[in-house]
């Protein structure tokens, strides 16, 4: 079997399984993302989280939560309201923690460049964790991820070792960080059309390709004059510059099994 007619083969056996998510169906606020990604012949989803603002109650693992061994106190993704946080903290009986949980994205695709494509648009719109990871199977997947959590333990044993004021104050950052994420989600949307916009037409007149697409590299040094391009302004881009150092590529072999 040809790569081409495997790489088919994964996206249907992959898209017609069901949503084995909590949820048990996409995000609102990625759908169309989601949707998108899944019509063009050289990408599917495997798993998406539109970003989440969570109350667990459970163990804490130096300051890692397992959520597998956690109770599920409160999840929504949308702002959070202190009144929810109070009501749900009532029904701890361990280690309460707050988590806000950024936009994740994985998209497994057909060609190494086509990753590359993906994983440029997801630097520039912000998810500067985002990677590249590429299976001794041959399976390519593409990882969008950022680092502007926020993970902080309220109760200890069912107590709670806070006040409101500060959990209001916590739930105040949550909720930026969660309107920030939305802005760099309808970011990655638009610039993902351009993009492959751009990659369509160099692939019709292969001669504009010389001429428009630059090679793909591990830093990019930005063009204030090409900002409109890149589809990034100069003030998103002064935004995004200290939020994460690591704009790298990382290609990890996984073991045969995968």
């Amino acid at each position: 079997m040809d790569r081409s007619a495997e790489f088919r083969k994964w996206k249907a056996q992959c898209l017609s399984k069901a949503d084995l998510s909590r949820k048990g169906s996409v995000d609102e606020d990625v759908v169309e993302l989601v949707q998108f990604l899944n019509t063009r012949d050289q990408f599917f989803t495997t798993s998406s989280c539109a970003g989440r603002i969570l109350l667990l109650d459970g163990g804490i693992n130096g300051f890692e939560v397992q959520k597998q061994n956690c109770g599920w106190l409160l999840v929504t993704h949308k702002p959070c309201e202190k009144d929810d946080v109070i009501v749900a903290l009532k029904k701890a009986n361990g280690d309460a923690t707050l988590k806000f949980e950024p936009f994740i994205l994985h998209v497994q695709c057909q060609q190494l460049q086509d990753a590359q494509i993906l994983h440029s648009v997801a630097i520039d719109s912000g998810f500067r964790n985002s990677g590249i990871t590429v299976g001794k199977r041959g399976k390519i997947m593409l990882a969008v991820r950022s680092t502007h959590g926020l993970e902080v333990p309220l109760s200890h044993k069912g107590k709670l070792m806070v006040t409101e004021e500060y959990i209001d104050f916590l739930l105040n950052v949550a909720n930026q960080k969660m309107e920030e994420n939305k802005k760099r989600i309808e970011r990655f949307y638009n610039c993902l059309h351009h993009a492959l916009e751009r990659e369509t037409m160099t692939n019709l007149y292969p001669k504009i390709k010389e001429k428009n697409n630059s090679s793909y590299t591990h830093k990019k040094q930005r063009n204030p004059e090409k900002a409109h391009a890149q589809c990034i302004t100069k003030e998103n881009d002064k935004e995004l510059e200290n939020d994460d150092d690591d704009l790298g590529i990382n290609i990890t072999i996984f073991p045969e099994g995968y």
